[in-house]
């Protein structure tokens, strides 16, 4: 985080809150995840919102950050109040998933392989494509996992939901 700038997340008594952006892009039926190396799940990309920063703004400053691409953001798809432990904590999360588009120059292959890797502070993240059915995502630790139940028949209209992912 850049001096100044002061992410959406507080600890309080052994829980944390979370403001979560994140963005579905699809290519060639297939949807971009992500991950941190050293953990054994997949996510949606995307980041934690800043203090002044709309939801828009986060996506296209995360994906900037992390991808190093102009990304443009389409429409709300989902608004979930997602709970989850993980690292030893409770999360109650507020996560805004997008539509995105990544440009036609950022790498695709349908073959799972790794198409990008950075160092995002202490964390290694790696991202490939996968297949968007509902059977690969749901072979997938990929939390929250209603993505799954979705991604073959992506809402019209926002959705909100309230999930409980449990322990990861």
């Amino acid at each position: 985080m850049v001096a100044g700038r002061r992410t959406i997340r507080f600890d309080d008594a052994g829980r944390r809150f979370n403001a979560r952006v994140a963005g579905l892009a699809l290519r060639e039926g297939h949807l971009l995840i992500h991950r941190t190396v050293h953990e054994p799940f997949w996510t949606i990309p995307g980041g934690t919102a800043e203090i002044g920063e709309d939801s828009r703004a986060t996506l296209i400053r995360e994906m900037h950050e992390e991808l190093g691409v102009e990304v443009s953001v389409g429409r709300l798809l989902f608004l979930v109040e997602n709970f989850f432990h993980f690292e030893d904590r409770d999360w109650h999360e507020i996560g805004w998933y997008y539509l995105m588009k990544l440009p036609m120059t950022f790498p695709f292959y349908a073959d799972r392989r790794i198409v990008h890797e950075i160092v995002d502070g202490k964390n290694r993240l790696e991202f490939r494509w996968v297949p968007a059915t509902r059977s690969e995502l749901e072979r997938l630790p990929l939390p929250p996992v209603f993505l799954a139940d979705w991604i073959e028949r992506l809402p019209e209209s926002t959705e909100h939901i309230i999930w409980d992912d449990g322990a990861l």
